[in-house]
């Protein structure tokens, strides 16, 4: 099996991933600085073919030195969040996940001419399609339409350019994977400065299904919503994503290509708080809500294409948002209880 450097593997789809390369045999290193939840303590800390490297992912000779001494690499760190986020941090989303970018790029490009390295699995975004006139969004719609309006959605695409143009020149060999609207356990309150109030809760500042949940453990009546809820989504579970991930590594045909991953079910945001109300206070208190006002690049539909992934990589992701919310309402649950959330 192979040597596996995964960067940002503290973070949510990280912790994921993480788990699924060591179940399919991979000796994994991971490396994080824990910006954003601070120090995480994983099923899998003490795997034997798992080591984590607390370091910055902008710290090229720290990245050259890992990265040489591996087979893959998945550029995964990222400032990231759920869309408070994007308005919150607008700035230092652009400029801090450039600057982990281009370091890790920077490493890539030795550890390829170095000898060992044989990919760079790249972490981008349903938001790459932000500006989409259509739907569903299918790979390579993203240079067809007008760029991301989000400095979020902008930088990850920019991702997708640095991982072209470190092939181009440098002949680095890259998958690019973009999930969508990750859903899973392991989210904490993020360390930012920034508080968001929606009505008397306050969020996470991570997204959507934690946050409607919370809201809803901590007896909000109306839950407060962005928007009017008609915003589509595709929830897609962590580990669904991981395994797709794991695939897009793995396989042969995905060499220098690009992939959605993500389930092909759409579900309004307003279908996914009744659910987690039905799942929370079941029938007996009628579901009832309130419409704050949405922010600016809460983009409307992110519906993708899916048939790709499924036709060269064989994934699917299968886990229905029921059981999904079956694993989340009860962690979330613990987590108010404990003061985490």
């Amino acid at each position: 099996m192979s040597t596996i450097v995964v960067s940002g593997s503290a973070g949510f789809i990280g912790g994921y991933l993480v788990e699924e390369l060591l179940a399919r045999g991979h000796e994994v290193v991971g490396v994080d600085n824990f910006s954003k939840y601070g120090p995480v303590t994983r099923s899998y800390d003490a795997h034997p073919n798992y080591r984590l490297v607390e370091g910055d992912c902008r710290d090229v000779e720290l990245m050259t030195k890992l990265v040489s001494d591996c087979d893959h690499f998945v550029a995964g760190a990222a400032m990231i969040g759920g869309i408070s986020y994007f308005h919150a941090y607008a700035y230092d989303l652009l400029a801090t996940n450039e600057r982990i970018l281009a370091a890790s790029c920077d490493a890539a490009i030795k550890a390829f001419g170095a000898g060992r390295l044989q990919k760079v699995t790249y972490l981008s975004s349903s938001m790459v399609y932000e500006s989409a006139p259509t739907w569903p969004s299918y790979e390579g719609q993203e240079r067809e339409i007008p760029p991301p309006l989000s400095s979020y959605g902008f930088q990850k695409l920019a991702v997708e350019y640095f991982a072209h143009a470190a092939f181009d020149q440098y002949k680095v060999p890259y998958t690019i994977v973009r999930p969508f609207n990750c859903v899973g356990v392991g989210e904490g309150r993020a360390l930012g400065e920034v508080e968001v109030l929606s009505g008397n809760v306050k969020l996470a500042m991570s997204h959507v299904v934690p946050d409607l949940v919370q809201k809803v453990v901590k007896g909000q009546d109306p839950l407060h919503i962005l928007g009017d809820g008609s915003q589509i989504r595709h929830y897609t579970y962590g580990g669904d994503l991981a395994r797709g991930i794991a695939m897009a590594i793995e396989h042969p045909d995905a060499l220098n290509d690009d992939f959605n991953l993500s389930t092909a079910q759409s579900t309004t945001v307003l279908e996914l708080a009744a659910l987690i109300w039905a799942k929370i206070r079941g029938d007996e208190v009628p579901f009832r809500y309130v419409s704050d006002p949405a922010f600016e690049y809460d983009v409307q539909r992110r519906v993708p294409a899916t048939d790709k992934a499924k036709r060269v990589l064989g994934f699917e992701a299968t886990t229905s948002l029921s059981d999904m919310l079956d694993e989340v309402v009860p962690w979330v649950a613990a987590a108010v209880d404990d003061g985490r959330i």
